[in-house]
């Protein structure tokens, strides 16, 4: 494939973002932990993959590892550098034409947050009203709900101060030691909005990944929640116009719509969810949330399904960015579900790829890196060379699932023309050197084959025809659709196209 074509630049809209642990990306001081100044040495390598912009989980101090429990808003965590190495890491970025978009937790703080600590000195404090408090008797039943969601699986949502149980408590949805913020009150948005424009006109990041959108108001105050967001979104703008946010609704569509308008973009859990299991099982369906289960939906095609969300989202916000990938710093990785086999991951990343839409990757899963939960097994640290040439390797944890004996680090892949990373490589270029498969429009083709996931990409002086084969077997393909075409991309060797291989792609044009 030719990849000096130029590539076309679509970000927000339908650009690529490249989500980071900084912990486990690249450490650049030897100490086994990842920092801001290694991630900075990879930023080549990135614009290379063709990356519009990176998405960093929490970088701000924390007591934990994963560091959605901030303690300070306005600073980096030690272990990742300083300040100043994050603006020249925000400016080396923008030389590489690479956006940086933050995770910003502002659902809940730690409880070692400053905050946190003057509140539970007394009800007298001034900070107390910056957290939600109730009485034991007032609560009790709420004290002992059983219920999970997709994001939590806490079941106790109010915690006692130092374990005194007969005392008042303070609202944590995820857990105590993550105390929910008060939105009721004025002091609390005003903080709120002192910090996003801090990372906007000080230290010059591009948007931010809001952190459990869902939550700043009980679910019973939704509608609270939306308006929030607008305000929210509003009062970024004031700074940024052209701020980007995208929100983390991890819920049905109809109750992810409405968040639609204050936000850029929502990540669309359904579209991931259809993807993973339409490749598992062989057969094209799309999922859907129902409560909080998931649930696959064969009546209706996975495009289908991709389609009507879009329809119901952009219905609220014209404008509207759907925000698809296949895993997140949340999900089992990509190559564990679905069974450590290259080919269905291969042709997964081809359907996303290939799909409408701003592609989120999640870092390692272009050389297939593995993982099932707990949570610290879906983020190991990265694999860049073979033993103590990887200079950059992180040994902040003992990896269990992505270690050499089981995938290849990005040098071997590198030189291997049919790696997981050239097929990432490859269709990343794909998708950027054409106008239909970046900004076309989609509609479906239907063969009444399950087998098969087929549709059209469209854009003024283009029209490209796109099918995956999602079994095991190898598919026919009509005459009436290669009839006067020339083929654009296949992802296999045979020269005879009439018969699709196993787990391959082909787009005619």
């Amino acid at each position: 494939m030719e990849q000096e074509e130029k590539m076309i630049d679509s970000w927000p809209k339908n650009g690529l973002t490249y989500e980071i642990f900084v912990q486990s990306y690249c450490d650049s001081n030897d100490d086994g932990i990842g920092d801001i100044k290694g991630m900075e040495s990879k930023l080549d390598y990135l614009q290379h993959l063709g990356v519009e912009a990176v998405w960093l989980m929490p970088i701000m101090p924390s007591p934990s590892y994963h560091k959605y429990d901030v303690t300070d808003y306005k600073a980096i965590h030690p272990d990742y550098g300083t300040i100043d190495d994050f603006k020249a890491f925000v400016d080396s970025a923008h030389q590489h034409n690479i956006k940086v978009v933050i995770d910003l937790i502002i659902n809940h703080t730690s409880d070692k947050h400053p905050w946190f600590l003057e509140a539970i000195k007394g009800e007298d404090n001034p900070y107390r009203d910056y957290f939600v408090w109730a009485n034991k008797d007032s609560i009790a039943e709420e004290i002992s709900k059983k219920e999970t969601t997709f994001d939590s699986d806490n079941i106790q949502q109010w915690h006692a101060v130092n374990g005194d149980e007969e005392g008042e408590h303070y609202y944590g949805f995820f857990t105590g030691m993550m105390p929910d913020l008060n939105y009721d009150n004025p002091k609390v948005r005003e903080e709120v909005y002192d910090i996003g424009k801090f990372w906007l006109s000080e230290v010059g990041v591009d948007g931010f990944r809001l952190d459990a959108a869902k939550h700043i108001y009980p679910d019973d105050r939704a509608e609270d929640s939306h308006a929030f967001w607008e305000e929210f979104q509003q009062k970024m703008q004031e700074v940024k116009p052209d701020v980007y946010l995208v929100g983390e609704v991890w819920a049905n569509t109809e109750t992810q719509a409405p968040y639609a308008k204050g936000f850029s973009a929502l990540f669309n859990f359904d579209l991931a969810y259809s993807i993973l299991n339409t490749v598992n099982e062989g057969a094209d369906q799309s999922a859907f949330v129902s409560g909080h289960s998931l649930e696959m939906n064969k009546e209706k095609s996975l495009v289908q399904g991709f389609m009507d969300n879009q329809k119901a989202f952009q219905k609220l916000n014209k404008d509207f960015i759907l925000a698809t990938f296949l895993s997140n710093h949340d999900q089992n990785r990509v190559m564990s579900v679905l069974g450590d086999d290259p080919a269905k991951a291969k042709v997964a990343a081809s359907i996303l790829l290939t799909l409408p839409g701003a592609p989120y990757l999640y870092y390692g899963e272009e050389i297939g890196m593995k993982g099932m939960k707990p949570d610290e097994n879906i983020r190991e640290p990265f694999l860049w060379d073979v033993g103590e040439a990887d200079t950059g390797r992180t040994s902040w944890m003992e990896a269990k699932f992505t270690t050499e004996q089981t995938v290849a680090p990005l040098s071997v892949q590198s030189n291997d023309p049919n790696s997981v990373y050239n097929h990432y490589l490859n269709m990343i270029h794909l998708r950027r050197t054409s106008e239909a498969l970046t900004n076309g429009s989609i509609s479906i083709m239907d063969f009444q084959n399950p087998q098969l996931v087929a549709f059209v990409r469209q854009a003024e002086g283009q029209t490209l025809y796109v099918v995956h084969n999602i079994s095991a077997d190898a598919q026919e393909l009509k005459d009436e659709l290669l009839d006067g075409k020339e083929v654009l991309y296949k992802s296999f060797e045979n020269e005879d196209i009439k018969e699709l291989p196993a787990y391959s792609t082909i787009i005619l044009k």
